[in-house]
């Protein structure tokens, strides 16, 4: 038996994380901008990457505002599924009676395709924006509820029966227990939740099919389609996924902030 077999492996070094997703996706882009310079591809058919980074410089004004609207409608959906998921979720895991009540409400919302539902949002709020903030919210609201309740219920049994024998509060249970127990579902429910909060946004307002200036990066999509304006199209599909890569990394750097120290699912492996 080798001497070295037994030994614990060592971490990979943490600039590894960053530079092979790095070298993959620029290695990805130039057998990309190749195949459609070797092929000759039109730009109407499919656009090479210098192609899409020059038009969305060239149109970097009108863009950007669409990302921005799209981007307040995003977080603004995730803010209000962040708060009815947890104040849900913690009165579910305190009354059995309210979550046979409630519960199959919350699957339904989550079974039902939100492109299905979103044409009668349209129809009954009255602002286009509160609309799409509201199939944006129901997309996202799901995780977060679901994670949440498991969350709170997964705490040890026998550090429950520890806390009531020190006759510890309600509060001191909430606090000192339930919460840390709660917290790493929870933040993975976040990491789901950001992403299907973008989706909801992007596929509400192509539901919408709004124009105008106050209007996001799906109607973008929709009027580059409309003129065929292909590396437009796909500019904007570059903020999309950009998008949505940039949140996903933020709720992956605030679990890790929160729970590096502490819990198991973020320390690096042996």
């Amino acid at each position: 038996m080798p001497a070295d077999r037994g030994a614990a492996r060592r971490p990979e070094p943490r600039w590894l994380r960053w530079v092979v997703p790095a070298a993959v996706a620029l290695a990805a882009l130039g057998g990309w901008e190749a195949a459609v310079r070797i092929y000759e591809l039109p730009q109407y058919l499919l656009p090479g990457p210098v192609l899409v980074g020059k038009t969305l410089w060239a149109h970097a004004g009108s863009l950007m505002a669409s990302w921005w609207f799209t981007l307040k409608i995003t977080l603004g959906a995730l803010a209000l599924a962040v708060l009815g998921g947890v104040l849900l979720g913690g009165l579910f895991a305190v009354s059995r009676w309210v979550e046979l009540s409630l519960f199959p409400f919350a699957v339904v919302l989550q079974v039902t395709p939100v492109i299905a539902i979103a044409p009668l949002i349209l129809i009954f709020v009255d602002s286009t924006t509160a609309a799409l903030l509201l199939c944006a919210w129901i997309v996202a609201f799901f995780p977060i509820l679901a994670n949440t309740v498991v969350g709170l219920r997964s705490a040890d049994a026998r550090l429950r029966d520890l806390f009531r024998l020190y006759r510890a509060t309600p509060w001191q249970t909430l606090v000192h227990l339930l919460v840390p127990s709660a917290l790493p579902y929870f933040l993975a429910g976040l990491r789901v939740a950001a992403g299907l909060a973008l989706v909801g946004a992007v596929v509400a307002e192509f539901t919408a099919g709004a124009a105008g200036r106050e209007t996001g990066l799906a109607s973008r999509i929709l009027e580059a389609s409309f003129r065929t304006e292909i590396p437009k199209m796909f500019a904007a599909l570059v903020l999309v996924s950009l998008t949505g890569i940039a949140l996903y990394g933020l709720t992956l750097l605030l679990s890790r902030w929160l729970l590096g120290r502490w819990h198991d699912s973020e320390r690096p492996l042996d």
